[in-house]
C-alpha cells in the first residue's frame, strides 16, 4: 500500500500521525498516543491508509511506553527492595543500576521519536512505512472481519 496513489491531504495526515511522537515531549507517555488515536478515529471511515498509519503509530508508541515502564520501573522497584532488604547497603549497587536504566529508558524514547520522524518523512515522500513492532499488529486490527 505505497503512498503514491494517495492525496496530499492523506499523506499529510499519515505523516502527522507518525510525527505525533513529538507530542510525547510535551505530554510524556500520552500526547503522541492520543493524537495518533484521534487521527485513526477520524480517518478509519474515510481513508484506511491514513487510519493504518495512525493506528500503527499509536501502537508503536504504546509498546514503547510499556517497554520503558517495565525496564525502568522494574529496575527501580527491584532496586528499592534490594536496598531495603540489605538495610541500605544494597543502594551502593542498586542506585547506579537505577540511574543507568533511567537513561536507557530516555534513549529508548528518543530512538522511538527519531523512528517516528523517519516514518513521517517516508510517508510524506510517497513511500510506505511499517513499524517493526506494531505494523503487523495494526494490519491485523485493520483487517475486515
Amino acid at each position: 500500500m505505497p503512498g503514491e496513489n494517495y492525496s496530499e491531504n492523506e499523506r499529510t495526515w499519515a505523516a502527522l500521525a507518525h510525527a505525533s511522537t513529538l507530542l510525547n515531549l510535551a505530554a510524556p507517555g500520552a500526547g503522541g498516543i492520543i493524537a495518533s488515536l484521534i487521527i485513526y478515529l477520524s480517518y478509519k471511515e474515510r481513508s484506511t491508509w491514513v487510519a493504518f498509519h495512525a493506528l500503527q503509530a499509536a501502537l508503536f508508541q504504546l509498546l514503547q511506553l510499556v517497554a520503558v515502564i517495565i525496564i525502568v520501573g522494574g529496575s527501580w522497584v527491584i532496586g528499592f527492595i534490594f536496598s531495603f532488604v540489605t538495610i541500605g547497603f544494597g543502594a551502593l549497587i542498586a542506585v547506579p543500576i537505577m540511574i543507568i536504566t533511567f537513561f536507557l529508558g530516555a534513549v529508548i524514547l528518543l530512538a522511538g521519536m527519531i523512528y517516528g520522524i523517519y516514518g513521517a518523512f517516508q510517508v510524506n515522500q510517497r513511500k510506505d512505512f511499517i513499524y517493526f513492532w506494531a505494523g503487523k499488529w495494526a494490519a491485523q486490527i485493520m483487517k475486515p472481519v
